[in-house]
């Protein structure tokens, strides 16, 4: 049957998605197009292809568990010197994240897994570059700012060609649609170039 390399995420809602992964292209990040802008709850993650449906319902039942939160951004962080990357700091919505990413990772459910460091919600806006595009990241995007109601999270997969994929969203609550437009839209202001 093989393996499949998956990953659970907050997707950043338009029009921040964009503008954060054509910022980080910008940047001289490689792997910026292949990679939907997102806070992380389960990292990059080898299993089996055959494991996917328990997955989906294990990710559909932490999902009817949650409700829906807002997430606020501002800013920027870096991991720097541990790991080379800068981040969009989350400010607001956090401890949901880790509440989330906890219980995906619950031990009686199939994505059990270790984390090389400890959770930190962020938003990667460059990853891996030379130190000085790394510090134009840092500071360019230093007043960045950007809010929206968190309604769920999503699957996503790695293709062959390293583009991650969209397998299936989840919505809190337990519904199978996503919520009704009639909730506040994401709003930001974006930095000045």
């Amino acid at each position: 049957m093989g393996t499949v390399t998956i990953g659970v995420s907050i997707a950043v809602p338009e029009p921040h998605g964009s503008l954060l992964q054509e910022l980080r292209a910008g940047f001289g990040d490689p792997a910026a197009h292949g990679i939907p802008t997102h806070v992380t709850l389960v990292p990059p993650t080898e299993v089996e292809s055959g494991a996917l449906p328990a997955i989906e319902e294990h990710l559909t039942a932490v999902a009817a568990a949650g409700r829906p939160f807002p997430m606020r951004l501002s800013g920027t962080g870096t991991f720097r010197p541990l790991s080379p990357v800068v981040f969009v700091q989350v400010v607001e919505g956090g401890s949901a994240c880790s509440w989330l990413q906890e219980r995906i990772r619950d031990t009686s459910g199939p994505l059990v897994r270790e984390l090389q460091f400890p959770y930190h919600p962020h938003v990667t806006v460059a990853h891996g570059i030379p130190e000085e595009a790394m510090d134009r990241a840092y500071e360019e995007l230093a007043e960045y700012e950007a809010e929206w109601p968190c309604t769920g999270f999503a699957l996503y997969e790695q293709g062959a060609d390293g583009v991650w994929r969209k397998l299936r969203e989840f919505f809190f609550g337990g519904s199978t649609v996503p919520p009704q437009a009639s909730a506040p839209a994401a709003r930001g202001t974006l930095p000045a170039r």
